[in-house]
């Protein structure tokens, strides 16, 4: 009898050990199962794309600064005011719409008259400024009218300064745009990538916009904030993103 429940405990010892054994076994395999299925499961792959396109600016603006001295204010303010209708007259008779033209506050400062090296507190003359900018879709215009501006010269005023600035007035839309192809440069690159693997890549798990610049056509100028060119007619757009896929 006793012989009988020695064997049958035996029996159950040796049961529950190959149980125990193949739990394990059993635990481990899904354990290795689970970690190969969440390693293909978090598996990716980061590219840059690049897009670029040459646009022509399709508004330009024309700035200038003109000059004047006097004894007086009041003296000063009549011969600014003259110089802005001869302005005026000069700007329209070489074709540009007066509602194109924008004419600046006047201001003034008092110029001291020196004894020596020392400035006294009595006033010499006084110098008044102010600044004019014409706007016009027609950039060839504008083009053309900077390089006349200094005739105003021949009517006794002085130009002081000016500066001709080109934009493109649909870049936003041109941006979107360029946002997408360089997008789709970044998943070109990632598929290549993966060509030698047999790997496939899956969804767009994110994208952040990179540098986006604004250049003339032949420069290869580059910044890490980005450039706006506002000094060529023709330019070139060029937008970078950053992109994560998933590999399948």
């Amino acid at each position: 009898m006793n012989e009988m429940k020695t064997y049958k405990d035996s029996q159950i010892v040796v049961f529950g050990l190959i149980l125990a054994v193949a739990i394990i076994f059993s635990t481990f395999i899904f354990t290795k199962g689970v970690i190969k299925f969440q390693k293909l499961q978090n598996q990716t792959i980061s590219t840059t794309g690049s897009a670029s396109q040459n646009v022509k600016s399709d508004l330009a603006s024309l700035t200038f600064t003109y000059k004047t001295s006097a004894p007086d204010l009041k003296t000063g303010y009549k011969k600014m005011q003259d110089n802005m209708k001869t302005i005026e007259d000069f700007l329209i008779s070489n074709g540009v719409d007066k509602k194109d033209i924008t004419f600046g506050l006047i201001s003034n400062y008092e110029v001291y008259k020196r004894m020596g090296n020392y400035t006294t507190n009595d006033v010499d003359f006084y110098r008044f400024n102010a600044e004019v900018k014409v706007t016009s879709n027609n950039v060839d215009l504008i083009t053309n009218l900077s390089k006349k501006i200094t005739d105003l010269v021949q009517n006794n005023i002085e130009i002081a300064y000016s500066n001709v600035q080109y934009y493109v007035s649909n870049i936003d839309d041109i941006k979107i745009k360029m946002v997408g192809e360089a997008t789709k440069n970044a998943k070109q690159r990632a598929e290549s990538m993966v060509q030698s693997t047999n790997d496939k890549i899956g969804s767009l798990n994110s994208a952040r916009m990179g540098v986006f610049q604004i250049v003339p056509v032949n420069s290869t100028e580059v910044s890490d904030y980005g450039i706006n060119d506002t000094t060529s007619i023709e330019k070139k757009v060029v937008a970078v993103v950053n992109a994560t896929f998933t590999v399948k």
